[in-house]
């Protein structure tokens, strides 16, 4: 398989989709984050000094989302249509799983926004609570489907 993002002196370079369709993409990604009993109920009870934990990492992720581009070296900028995320509560865990879905009318897919967005919801849940709990890990970050494009669709 052909590297795309390398020129033909195997310089880096940013993909052309100039010539590529247009054409309507969704990308949904996800990703868990597990912690102590306390921690978990500090967010639930909403009672963390920093104030809303879920709230915040709901804000963060569509922030990461929109700023994929800035922070992945090859991601094109995009002209988002919409974003969604919803967190889940792992009582079992103890812990919560972040999804996020990213959608576009463009030539080029949404996955890396969805999963940077799912990344970066997560970092802010560790942030906000890392005082209680420094253990806390972040775990299965991945596509969970795609649709739209040449390569078709995907679901895991």
């Amino acid at each position: 398989m052909e590297l795309t993002h390398l020129d033909e002196n195997d310089r880096p370079k940013m993909v052309d989709v100039s010539s590529k369709n247009e054409t309507k993409r969704v990308a949904v990604a996800s990703g868990m984050i597990t912690m102590s009993q306390d921690a978990y109920d500090v967010i639930i009870n909403n009672t963390g000094k920093k104030g809303p934990v879920l709230q915040t990492a709901v804000i963060a992720a569509i922030m990461g989302t929109k700023k994929t581009s800035d922070l992945i070296p090859m991601c094109h900028p995009l002209l988002l249509t919409g974003i969604n995320c919803d967190i889940d509560e792992l009582p079992e865990l103890p812990g919560f799983k972040l999804t996020v879905s990213a959608k576009l009318n463009g030539q080029t897919g949404v996955e890396m926004e969805a999963l940077t967005g799912v990344s970066i919801g997560l970092l802010t849940i560790y942030d906000m609570v890392k005082a209680i709990d420094k253990s806390m890990v972040i775990s299965n970050v991945q596509l969970e489907s795609k649709s739209g494009g040449k390569s078709g669709d995907f679901t895991r």
